[in-house]
């Protein structure tokens, strides 16, 4: 999508395995040149389970916070994991009311 310029304003690269994407050092020891390996923004995945592995891992092991938002339905639909703690559901409601609000004030184009 960014090669035929859907996606502007930002800087892409992949597909990275997940060391080489959160770590300059990996990706160096790899020689694997990126602008974005050790400092991503977002993390793509190519499916519900990898998306689920990789959030368990950023949470459980790097005790990292999560917001959950399902996209492309009519309204945006929270979703988090039984285990969240309630500041991650707290915060998956504000983006996805944030996000309706958004979506409330584009036009939809087709």
């Amino acid at each position: 999508m960014a090669d035929r310029k859907q996606i502007t304003g930002a800087i892409l690269d992949g597909p990275l395995a997940f060391d080489n994407a959160i770590s300059l050092e990996a990706a160096e020891q790899k020689g694997i040149d990126s602008p974005v390996a050790g400092d991503p923004d977002i993390l793509v995945v190519p499916d519900l389970v990898s998306g689920n592995i990789l959030a368990k891992q950023l949470t459980f092991l790097g005790h990292a916070s999560s917001a959950g938002l399902v996209m492309g339905a009519k309204v945006p639909v929270a979703l988090t994991s039984r285990a969240e703690n309630v500041a991650s559901r707290v915060v998956s409601a504000a983006l996805a009311a944030l996000v309706a609000v958004q979506q409330q004030q584009t036009p939809i184009r087709k």
